[in-house]
């Protein structure tokens, strides 16, 4: 499988989606579901230019320090509690770590695809019955990047669905997911980039993006950190990517 994605015989999407079946995760548990790449970092540009550099995330770094600022803080301490550098669990049960949550788990693969069965109703059990309030769900794909962007605690990746389902982005059942405490906004269809023009666009430009030349030449530097040799030990720790 790697010869022939090396080759470019086989897409990034498919590359990625064999590297998850090898990884042991699948679609039938939301614990271990396929894990994909945040890939852009243009989410405000009326047109996408792929041939430009600058519109892509960093792939060589976890989704909680692609932001500068954030690195300082992940580096020195966890929610305020626990430095890195010198938290010991007094039990020695627990490994250091830079983040307390993760980049793939159950309730974020809820959080994305809230406007689909069965995860709506999943969702709902998870919150006791109801819907989480609205500022807490995913409303907006500009709003979810800028929440990564300036929170280093929030490090959710991205499911495959972004690459191929414009049906998660809708709010086909109409269902009543509340309104924004500030801007009393009604969360309904999920908030588009202003390059893409429909979800279908989104998906369109979203898939072009992942097989286009620059993440060909850099997703193998995000799968050594999800995948790879920089997932434990001395690389994680110096690649800021140890999670508890």
């Amino acid at each position: 499988v790697f010869q022939k994605w090396v080759n470019r015989e086989i897409s990034n999407f498919d590359y990625l989606i064999q590297l998850n079946t090898m990884a042991g995760r699948t679609y039938n548990d939301l614990a271990q579901y396929p894990v994909f790449p945040w890939i852009l970092r243009d989410y405000t540009s009326e047109e996408l230019d792929l041939n430009n550099p600058a519109v892509f995330r960093d792939l060589s770094k976890p989704i909680g320090v692609v932001n500068e600022k954030n690195a300082k803080t992940v580096k020195e301490k966890y929610i305020s509690l626990f430095r890195y550098e010198n938290f010991e669990d007094p039990l020695g049960m627990i490994d250091k770590f830079h983040y307390g949550t993760h980049y793939s788990n159950a309730a974020g693969v809820m959080h994305y695809l809230i406007r689909v069965e069965p995860f709506t109703t999943l969702h709902i059990q998870l919150q006791s019955g109801r819907f989480d309030c609205a500022d807490r769900q995913f409303h907006s794909i500009p709003a979810a990047w800028q929440a990564l962007m300036d929170n280093p605690n929030d490090v959710k990746e991205l499911i495959p669905e972004f690459f191929y389902f414009p049906e998660f982005l809708e709010n086909q059942n109409g269902f009543n997911l509340g309104q924004l405490q500030m801007s009393k906004e009604v969360v309904n269809d999920v908030v588009l980039p202003k390059w893409a023009h429909s979800p279908e666009d989104f998906i369109y430009k979203h898939r072009k993006a992942l097989e286009s030349e620059y993440v060909s030449a850099h997703l193998h530097e995000w799968i050594d950190l999800i995948f790879g040799y920089k997932q434990r030990g001395p690389a994680a720790v110096e690649a800021l990517n140890v999670f508890y």
